[in-house]
């Protein structure tokens, strides 16, 4: 692998700055030199350098944007460093005449006319090229003209008609040379690059990864056989777009890039905010011009510079009529400040006018406060004219506050106040200073709440803005309740409210009397008619003649009128096992949920399901339906209330036992047997049976203790409950006075719960 293959690879990966653009560009590179290349070892070093140093050039760039400790970007040096642009010759452009040639370029000669040829030789190392018939021909370092005419002489040797008009030659690249050059100085990869002949210098320098942090853009020199040839400023390019300086490289031109001599930047209302490499003798303007002038709100009569004086540090204050003048070093640093938050001509007005702002103070427009108003276009209807307030700032920007009696400097009678700077008018709303207040209904009315108070409602007309009343509401008993104002008192008073009570004779009907009217934060009570009901629905369920619901006609109705409603009993009813099932109210489901926790706080279980605190909705009442209907009106004949479901079953023939017996056990009712009897039916008491707790629970829902010889007390249909014995447990104090409030919170509620059955 030569020399110049390795430092073409290394050059590529200088002046990338991503991982995808190495891969790319060794991938190009490897497909060029694959026939070139024998030894592997050689190349992977060169992979190996390439990656090494891009490494250290992306470090390199990142000093480009670091400018005495401070992180600030340079103007134009991304411009060779962003992978976005592009730096590289356009082949495929017509043969500039003005090209000189040079070994390796391939040429193309076409003859035509009287004679026809074509001709395609590569110029050759000593610089010539070999054509049948006239031998070497020199072109090397001509230009495209002169290799033509060149050519003509010599072609004229074998064509006698190549001399006149008829016969013509073209001299054209068939393909182009490459040259090696060197770019030297501040640049991220300086070394020598192999370009193509069609190169510029920017081309080159794009190559080379760009200028170091130090390398200026200003005075890229070219050096081509001992003397410079050109000095190129990239500014002219990016400022102006001219590429006059940008010339064509020729084989072994060296590239300069020496260290910038004036870096300043410029921060604030500008632009294009960063730094600039500045030449000798540019002046404040010119930096402006680069920064893209000034922005909209920047202060422009004077900028702020900051200037490295020896030890220690200066502040220039640089009015705009310097700016031509002021000559920029080195380490200056400018800043623009932007315009005061302030107007020397301002005055507003706020509040209620028609249009509210601020506006441009004019002694002929704006001048005072009727000229401000007028220029609002006129107060509001609900202005608040007694009193307006007009706040003046002071030139030590204290504030004072003057009272301005609009209403009658609006007519006339006192004289218009004149306006100075920053004065700002504020124009109340009567609504702000006398809040219109609220009207408040509840009750049975469809949507009950707070509403705006209006002048001269009516409650006829709160009641409609409030959807109407309800079919429950009373027409007779309206109550209203309003507060006591009273803004001069000077003692308090026992008296905190006012009451009224108003009957709507007419309904909502429109008559001569407007109703009774309200004033600000009245509330509204609709009462409930005393005789409205809703229909109250029992249940009949089981042996009588038809089923289904009723509905309550007396608040006092009972059993015995309900069965008789009914069509009265079956043949197959069984009235003594006739039972009533109450739905709980919502006190009472309240009540007997804080029973169940007590007795779960008394329980022996150290934790209990919630499921256990969930009380039933429904409970059953213990009635006795023979009595009832035999004395009707009766204790035993009970009134009824909603929900309520009666049940009268048929005849049952048998008789349960369960609890703590061998074999719970039901079995065929025999009349007169006694406890005992029924006992022996189930296999007898249990291990652990308290045999003097026995009792039964009738159809009916009655409960009654029972003892081992009574036989009258058990019915069809009933069941015996033998209760067990519990585990005993050793008992504490606390655990005695603990049970003791239960049991007398459970006996409170409990005889609470038994007056609401009554």
């Amino acid at each position: 692998m030569s020399i110049e293959i390795l430092l073409q690879t290394v050059a590529v990966g200088f002046s990338c700055q991503s991982l995808s653009c190495v891969t790319k560009k060794v991938s190009c590179l490897i497909d060029k030199i694959s026939g070139r290349v024998n030894d592997k070892g050689a190349l992977l070093f060169a992979l190996f350098i390439l990656l090494a140093g891009g490494s250290r050039a992306r470090q390199h760039r990142k000093e480009d944007f670091i400018i005495r400790g401070k992180q600030v970007a340079v103007f134009g040096r991304n411009i060779f460093t962003d992978r976005n642009l592009s730096f590289e010759p356009n082949l495929d452009i017509p043969t500039p005449e003005n090209y000189v040639l040079g070994s390796g370029d391939e040429l193309i000669i076409d003859v035509w006319g009287t004679s026809e040829n074509t001709v395609r030789e590569i110029i050759s190392p000593e610089g010539t090229i070999h054509v049948a018939g006239i031998g070497p021909i020199f072109l090397d370092g001509m230009s495209i003209q002169d290799a033509e005419r060149s050519l003509r002489r010599e072609f004229s040797k074998i064509y006698a008609a190549i001399s006149g008009k008829s016969v013509h030659i073209k001299l054209s690249l068939g393909g182009i040379r490459t040259i090696m050059i060197n770019v030297m100085g501040e640049v991220q990869v300086p070394g020598t690059y192999r370009l193509s002949a069609f190169a510029s210098v920017f081309h080159a320098l794009y190559r080379a990864g760009g200028v170091s942090g130090i390398g200026s853009l200003r005075d890229i020199r070219v050096v081509r056989g001992g003397k410079e040839v050109a000095c190129i400023d990239v500014y002219d390019y990016i400022m102006k777009g001219k590429l006059t300086d940008d010339i064509r490289l020729s084989e072994g031109d060296v590239i300069l890039i020496p260290p910038y001599e004036n870096l300043v930047s410029i921060s604030g209302k500008v632009k294009r905010p960063m730094a600039y490499e500045m030449k000798k003798g540019e002046t404040i303007t010119t930096l402006l011009s680069y920064a893209g002038g000034f922005t909209g709100d920047a202060y422009r009569d004077a900028i702020r510079l900051f200037r490295l004086n020896g030890k220690e540090k200066q502040i220039y204050n640089v009015g705009q009529d310097d700016y031509q003048s002021f000559v920029l070093t080195d380490g200056d640093e400018l800043s623009v400040e932007a315009v005061l938050q302030r107007f020397s001509n301002k005055v507003e007005v706020r509040g209620a006018v028609y249009r509210a702002g601020v506006y441009q103070l004019d002694d002929s427009i704006t001048g005072t406060v009727r000229q401000l108003i007028g220029r609002a276009e006129g107060l509001r209807g609900d202005a608040f004219l007694n009193r307006a307030l007009l706040r003046r700032e002071h030139e030590d920007l204290t504030h004072e506050m003057i009272p301005v009696d609009l209403k009658r400097m609006m007519a006339g009678a006192v004289s218009d106040l004149r306006l100075q700077k920053n004065d700002v008018l504020y124009i109340s709303s009567v609504k702000d200073i006398e809040k219109e207040g609220t009207l408040s209904i509840y009750g049975d009315i469809r949507n009950p709440g707070d509403f705006p108070y209006v002048k001269n409602t009516s409650i006829q007309d709160l009641i409609v803005k409030a959807g109407g009343l309800l079919e429950s509401a009373s027409m007779v008993r309206i109550d209203v309740s309003r507060r006591i104002r009273d803004p001069k008192s000077i003692s308090s008073s026992t008296v905190i409210g006012k009451s009224f009570t108003v009957e709507l004779k007419n309904g909502l009907v429109m008559g001569e009397d407007k109703g009774f009217e309200l004033e600000p934060y009245d509330i509204v009570f609709i009462r409930r008619s005393p005789g409205y009901r809703k229909q109250a629905n029992v249940t009949v369920e089981g042996e009588v003649a038809f089923t289904g619901n009723y509905t309550l006609i007396q608040s006092n109705e009972r059993l015995s009128s309900l069965i008789a409603r009914a069509g009265g009993l079956s043949k197959e009813a069984y009235v003594k096992g006739a039972r009533l099932i109450r739905r709980m109210t919502a006190d009472e489901m309240r009540q007997k949920k804080d029973v169940l926790r007590l007795s779960v706080r008394g329980s022996e279980k150290a934790s209990v399901s919630p499921v256990t605190l969930e009380a039933s909705s429904t409970y059953p009442v213990g009635i006795e339906l023979e009595k009832a209907l035999v004395n009707p009106g009766s204790d035993e004949d009970m009134v009824l209330r909603e929900g309520d479901v009666l049940f009268v079953p048929k005849y049952v023939s048998t008789v349960t036992i369960n609890g703590a017996v061998m074999y719970p056990n039901t079995i065929l009712y025999q009349k007169g047997s006694s406890l005992s009897y029924y006992i022996e039916q189930a296999g007898g008491f249990g291990n652990r049976a308290l045999k003097r707790r026995v009792y039964v629970i009738y159809m009916n829902g009655m409960v009654s203790r029972l003892k081992r010889r009574m036989g009258n007390a058990i019915e069809p249909g009933c069941e015996i409950i033998v209760p067990s014995k519990k585990g005993r447990k050793k008992t504490v104090a606390a655990d005695v006075t603990g049970m003791n409030t239960s049991i007398a919170s459970i006996a409170a509620m409990v005889a609470a719960m038994v007056g609401m059955t009554k």
